[in-house]
C-alpha cells in the first residue's frame, strides 16, 4: 500500500543540510529520552515509596508555581534567542549576555515575590524554613533554558542531553534518597533545588566554551527592556505552552486532596518523558526556520515541519503504547497506592501524541503569526481549564469515585490539545500555502502491531514481566512495522550516525573525563 502523505511530503528525497541537522538533534534527543527514562524512574520510585503521595503532591504544586515564574522570567528567549542571534549586529556572546541580563532581572522579581509570599507555593500546607529555598530555582531554570537554546543555535544538542537527561534527573534522585534520612518534610524540595542548580552549571560551562567571555559587553538596560517588550508575544506563547501542561494539575489541586495531586503528578512525569522529544527539537528547528525565512523559502519550512512532526508523532506514539498498555504495572513501580492513576496515565500519554502537531507548527508560527498563535493558545488554555473543572464537578455530582474524578483534567487536556493541533496546523498551512501535516497512515499500522503484541502480555503476564518483556516487545513491534512500511530515505536519516558525530561524541567524552580527572 502506498503511503500517499509521505510521497507528498518528500519532494526531494536527498536530505539537505538543515534536515541533516534536525536528524542529528533528533538522534541525540532519542538517546536523551532513554537516559531520562532511566534517571527519572528512580526519583519517582523514591518519592512515591519513601515520601508518599501527599508529600509528593505538596512538592508538585510548589514546583508548578516556581516553573511558571521561571517561564515568565525568561521572557520568551528560550525560542526567541535564535532570531536575536541570527540578526545580531554585535558579537553573539554579547547577545547571549543581554538575554541572560533580561532573564536575571525577571528572575529577581519572581524570586522576591515568592520569598515574600511563600503561600503562593504552599497554599494549603505548612511552610518550614528550608522551603523558601525553592524560590532560588527561578533563575536557575531561566538561565539553563537560555543557555541551552544558545548552544542549540550552534548545533550543540549534546549539552541539552547532558544537562537535562543526566545531571538534572540523577541529581534529584540521589539527593532525594540521601535527604530522606535527614528529613522527610523538605527532602523533595531540597533535592529539586540541587538538581536545578546542577543543571544550570552543566549548561553554563559549555556555553562559555562555545561563545566565550563577552568582551566589551556592558549591561544595557535600555536594550534589555526593548528585548523584553519585543518578546512579549513569545513569552506569552511560552507561558501558555507551559501552562497547558500544568493547569490540569492546578485545577486538580483546587478540587482534590493532595494525595490525588501526587498520583496525578507521577502519571504526568511518566507521560511527559516522551514529550521531551518534541520540546527538545524546538531549539534545533528554530534556527532552521529562521534561515529559510531569510531566503523566503516557505515550501522548505513546510517540508521541515512535516518531517519533524512525523518523527515526533511516530516516536511518541510508540512510546505511549509501550508505557500505556502496561500502565498499571508502570504506576505500581512507584507504589501500590498509585495504581489508581492508570487511566490518567493513558489519557496523558494520548495527549502528548495529539500535541505534536501543535508544538511543531508553533515553532514556525512564532515567526510568521505570533499574535494569532498566541490567541489560539489562550483559547486552548481556557478550554482546558474550563473543561477540567467542569468534568470534576460533573463526576462529583454524579457520585463517581475520586479516582474517576481525577481523570477529568487529563481528558480536558486531550480535547484542548486536539483543538490547538488542528487550529495551528490550519493557520500555518494558510501562511505557508503548503501542507504541513505530518500524519501518515503507517503510524496507524505500526500502532495496530504494537497492540497485537502488547495486549496479550498485559493480560497474561505478571506486572514485573509486563515491564521487562512487554515494553521492549511492544516498542519493537511498533518500530519494525514503521521502519519497513513507513520510513523513506529522509526518515531514516534520523538513525544514521555519521563518523564526524561519532568523533564529536568521543571528543566530548574525553573532555569530560579530563575535567573529572582534574577535579
Amino acid at each position: 500500500m502506498t503511503d500517499a502523505p509521505r510521497t507528498a511530503a518528500t519532494v526531494d528525497q536527498t536530505p539537505d543540510a538543515d534536515m541533516a541537522t534536525l536528524a542529528r538533534g533528533g538522534r541525540l534527543n532519542i538517546f536523551g529520552f532513554v537516559l531520562r527514562l532511566a534517571a527519572r524512574l528512580p526519583f519517582l520510585f523514591i518519592a512515591g515509596r519513601v515520601y508518599g503521595a501527599s508529600e509528593l503532591g505538596r512538592f508538585a504544586y510548589a514546583v508548578l508555581v516556581v516553573e511558571f515564574a521561571a517561564q515568565i522570567a525568561a521572557l520568551g528567549l528560550r525560542r526567541g534567542l535564535a532570531q536575536l542571534l541570527a540578526n545580531a549586529k554585535k558579537p553573539q556572546a554579547c547577545v547571549v549576555a543581554d538575554a541572560m541580563l533580561v532573564a536575571a532581572i525577571g528572575s529577581v522579581i519572581g524570586m522576591t515575590i515568592l520569598i515574600a509570599f511563600p503561600r503562593a507555593m504552599y497554599p494549603t500546607t505548612r511552610i518550614s524554613g528550608m522551603d523558601h529555598l525553592l524560590a532560588i530555582t527561578v533563575i536557575a531554570i531561566a538561565w539553563t533554558d537560555i543557555a541551552l537554546a544558545a548552544l542549540a543555535y550552534n548545533h550543540d544538542v549534546a549539552s541539552t542531553v547532558r544537562a537535562r537527561s543526566i545531571v538534572e534527573p540523577w541529581t534529584i534522585s540521589i539527593v532525594a534518597f540521601i535527604w530522606s534520612y535527614i528529613s522527610i518534610d523538605d527532602g523533595l524540595i531540597i533535592s529539586y533545588v540541587f538538581s536545578m542548580v546542577a543543571a544550570m552549571i552543566a549548561a553554563l560551562i559549555p556555553l562559555f566554551r562555545c561563545y566565550g567571555v563577552p568582551h566589551g559587553w556592558r549591561p544595557d538596560l535600555k536594550t534589555a527592556w526593548s528585548t523584553a517588550a519585543r518578546n512579549v508575544p513569545l513569552a506569552a506563547a511560552d507561558a501558555v505552552e507551559w501552562a497547558s501542561r500544568r493547569i490540569d494539575l492546578a485545577v486538580l489541586g483546587a478540587f482534590m486532596p493532595a494525595a490525588f495531586v501526587g498520583i496525578y503528578y507521577v502519571a504526568q512525569q511518566v507521560a511527559t518523558l516522551p514529550a521531551k522529544l518534541k520540546t527538545s527539537f524546538e531549539p534545533v528547528l528554530g534556527p532552521a526556520i529562521v534561515r529559510r525565512l531569510a531566503t523566503g523559502d516557505l515550501p522548505g519550512i513546510a517540508k521541515q515541519v512535516r518531517q519533524v512532526t512525523y518523527w515526533i508523532i511516530a516516536a511518541q506514539a510508540g512510546i505511549a503504547l509501550a508505557l500505556g498498555i502496561p500502565g498499571r504495572a508502570v504506576m505500581a513501580l512507584v507504589g501500590s497506592g498509585f495504581t489508581g492513576g492508570t487511566a490518567t496515565l493513558g489519557f496523558l500519554l494520548a495527549a502528548e501524541v495529539i500535541a505534536a502537531a501543535a508544538v511543531v507548527s508553533e515553532a514556525a508560527l512564532i515567526y510568521v503569526a505570533r499574535k494569532r498563535n498566541m490567541l489560539i493558545s489562550l483559547i486552548m488554555l481556557a478550554i482546558e481549564a474550563g473543561l477540567a473543572a467542569a468534568l470534576i464537578l460533573i463526576m462529583k455530582g454524579q457520585g463517581f469515585p475520586q479516582a474517576f474524578q481525577a481523570t477529568g483534567p487529563a481528558i480536558a487536556l486531550c480535547v484542548a490539545l486536539g483543538f490547538a493541533s488542528l487550529a495551528k496546523s490550519w493557520l500555518l498551512k494558510r501562511k505557508l500555502r503548503e501542507p504541513v501535516s505530518g500524519w501518515r497512515w503507517s503510524i496507524a499500522w505500526a500502532a495496530a502491531a504494537a497492540v497485537v503484541v502488547g495486549a496479550p502480555i498485559r493480560l497474561f503476564l505478571p506486572e514485573m514481566l509486563q515491564l521487562i518483556i512487554g515494553i521492549p516487545m511492544t516498542l519493537g513491534a511498533f518500530g519494525i512495522v514503521l521502519w519497513t512500511k513507513g520510513f523513506g530515505p529522509e526518515d531514516r536519516e534520523l538513525f544514521k550516525l555519521r563518523k564526524d558525530e561519532v568523533q564529536e561524541l568521543r571528543d566530548a567524552e574525553a573532555r569530560d573525563q579530563l575535567e573529572d580527572d582534574i577535579v
